[in-house]
C-alpha cells in the first residue's frame, strides 16, 4: 500500500520503488512511529476530530501491533515503502475505516521528523548511560592506582613521572565533557515537530502543545518549514559521537602501545584479545585496533550528513532520507565501542613494576633534579644545563639518575648533596605535586571525591 497513489495513473517502476523505499532501515523506529501515532490520535480526540471510541480502537490496535513486533509474532513486511505505510496498513486491516483516520492533520514529513527525533533522543540517553558506566570503571581503577607510578609522555617521549590514576583521570575529564555535550544536544533538540504538516501546518485545530507534552517534549517547534527540514540536532549528535570516538581512539592507541612487548605496561585479558593464524606467540589487541579503526566510520557519517544537507532548499526534500542509514550505523558503532572498551580496560592486568621501571629509566625525574639545584640557589638555566650533562653521562653509562653515586653527582656540580636522592625518587617526584589537578596522591584523592559527587548527581 502506498500513502500517495491517488494522483498517479501508472505503477511506479520496480527499480524506482526499491530505490525510493526506506523500510529496510527505518523499520527500526517502529516504536517511535507508533508512540507518535498514539499521541497524535489522543490529541485528535481531545480536540473533537476523532470520537472517544475511534481513539480507543486505534490505540488498542497500535499497541497490539507494537507488542507483536517486539515479541516477534508480527513481521514487518518490507514490500511497503516505509515503516509509516506498513503500520498504517496493518492498523487499517485491523480496524477498517477507523484506521484510515490516523493520518488526519499529519504529513509523512512531520511524522518522519518526529520519529527521527524520538529515536535520536532515546539513543542519546542510551549512549550517555554507557558512557557513565565506562566512567565508573575509570573511577574505580583510578582509586586503586593512586600509587601506581608510570611515565607521562609528550611527543611520545618520557617526560615526567605521574600515576596511572592521573592518566586515567585525563580520560575521565574527556568523557565528562562528552556527556555534557550529549546533555546540551538533548535539551536543544527537545521540541516537537508533529503538527507541522508537510511544511505549512494544517487547517485542523490541532493542539500541538498537548502532543508535545504527551511525547515528553518541552513544547512544539515554532516554524513548520524548519520543523520538517531540520537535521541540525542529528548533525550535532554525530559531531558529539565523533568526539567520543576520538577520545576512545586516543585511549586505544595508548592501550596498543602499553600492550606491546616494548612497554609491557598491561596485559589484555584473553576474552578481549585474539591470536595469530601463523605466529603462536601473538596476543593481538584487536578490540583496541577496531575501535581505533571504526572512528573513521563515525567521522564519515558526520561528513556525509553535512554534505547531504548543505545544498537542500526549504523545506523537505527526499535527499534527507539519507540521514538514517549512516546515522543508525554511527549510533550502533559508538554504543558497541563504548561497551567493548569498558570491558577491555576493566579486565586488563596492570604491570606496576614495568610502569615504574619505565619512569625511572626514562629520566622522568630530570626536571626534579633541576628544581633541586634551583632550591640550592642555582639559576634555572644553569641547573637545566647541569642536569643535561647528568643525563648524557647516564646514557653513556647505561644507568638512571637514581643509580649515580654522590661522587659522580659532585663531579658535575659540587652543589649536590645526599638529599638529591630523596628529591629525585619517583615517589617524591609525584607526591610533591599536590596542586589541584596534579598527580600527587592527595590531589588525586580530592579529584576522585569531586568526580564521585559528579557521578552521583549526573
Amino acid at each position: 500500500m502506498k500513502l500517495w497513489g491517488g494522483r498517479f495513473t501508472k505503477e511506479t517502476n520496480q527499480l524506482v520503488n526499491e530505490f525510493n523505499a526506506s523500510i529496510s532501515f527505518d523499520k527500526r523506529f517502529f516504536r517511535q512511529d507508533i508512540d507518535g501515532s498514539i499521541a497524535h490520535v489522543t490529541m485528535l480526540a481531545a480536540v473533537g476530530i476523532l470520537t472517544h471510541e475511534e481513539k480507543e480502537s486505534i490505540i488498542k490496535a497500535l499497541t497490539d501491533i507494537k507488542n507483536e513486533i517486539i515479541e516477534g509474532t508480527l513481521e514487518i513486511d518490507e514490500s511497503f515503502e516505509d515503516i509509516h505505510s506498513f503500520v498504517e496498513a496493518e492498523l487499517t486491516r485491523r480496524t477498517g475505516d477507523t484506521g484510515k483516520k490516523l493520518h488526519t492533520g499529519r504529513s509523512r514529513n512531520d511524522q518522519v521528523a518526529l520519529d527521527m527525533k524520538l529515536y535520536t533522543r532515546d539513543d542519546i540517553d542510551e549512549t550517555d548511560r554507557r558512557l557513565k558506566h565506562l566512567m565508573a570503571t575509570l573511577l574505580t581503577m583510578a582509586e586503586a592506582h593512586t600509587e601506581t607510578y608510570m611515565p607521562g609522555f609528550t611527543h611520545l617521549q618520557k617526560a615526567q613521572p605521574l600515576t596511572l590514576a592521573h592518566h586515567l583521570g585525563a580520560y575521565f575529564e574527556m568523557f565528562k565533557r562528552d556527556r555534557s555535550r550529549l546533555h546540551d544536544i538533548r535539551v536543544r533538540m527537545n521540541t516537537c515537530p508533529l503538527g507541522s504538516g508537510a511544511l505549512a501546518g494544517t487547517t485542523y485545530p490541532l493542539d500541538r502543545n498537548m502532543t508535545a507534552q504527551l511525547l515528553g517534549f518541552d513544547g512544539p517547534t515554532l516554524n513548520s518549514m524548519d520543523s520538517v527540514s531540520d537535521r541540525d540536532y542529528l548533525i550535532e549528535y554525530l559531531g558529539a559521537l565523533s568526539t567520543i570516538m576520538m577520545h576512545l581512539s586516543r585511549f586505544c592507541e595508548e592501550i596498543i602501545l602499553w600492550n606491546s612487548n616494548e612497554y609491557q605496561f598491561i596485559e589484555l585479558d584473553d576474552a578481549y584479545s585474539t591470536g595469530s593464524s601463523i605466529m603462536p606467540q601473538k596476543k593481538n589487541p584487536d578490540i583496541a585496533e577496531l575501535v581505533r579503526g571504526k572512528t573513521g566510520r563515525v567521522y564519515g557519517a558526520l561528513t556525509a550528513l553535512l554534505t547531504t544537507m548543505k545544498g537542500i532548499p526549504l523545506a523537505y526534500n527526499k535527499d534527507m532520507q539519507e540521514d538514517k542509514e549512516m546515522s543508525f550505523d554511527a549510533m550502533d558503532t559508538v554504543k558497541a565501542c563504548i561497551t567493548l572498551f569498558d570491558g577491555m580496560i576493566s579486565t586488563m592486568k596492570i604491570n606496576k613494576q614495568a610502569m615504574e621501571n619505565s619512569a625511572r629509566h626514562g629520566f622522568t625525574n630530570a626536571t626534579d633534579a633541576a628544581d633541586y639545584l634551583v632550591g640550592k640557589g642555582v639559576p634555572f638555566r644553569d641547573a637545566h644545563g647541569i642536569v643535561g650533562q647528568l643525563v648524557l653521562y647516564c646514557i653513556e653509562k647505561g644507568i638512571a639518575l637514581d643509580d649515580m653515586t654522590l661522587e659522580e653527582y659532585k663531579a658535575v656540580s659540587p652543589v649536590f648533596e645526599e638529599d638529591i636522592y630523596d628529591a629525585i625518587s619517583i615517589r617524591n617526584c609525584v607526591e610533591l605535586r599536590n596542586t589541584i589537578g596534579a598527580p600527587g596522591k592527595k590531589a588525586m584523592q580530592e579529584v576522585i571525591e569531586i568526580n564521585k559527587k559528579y557521578m552521583e548527581e549526573n
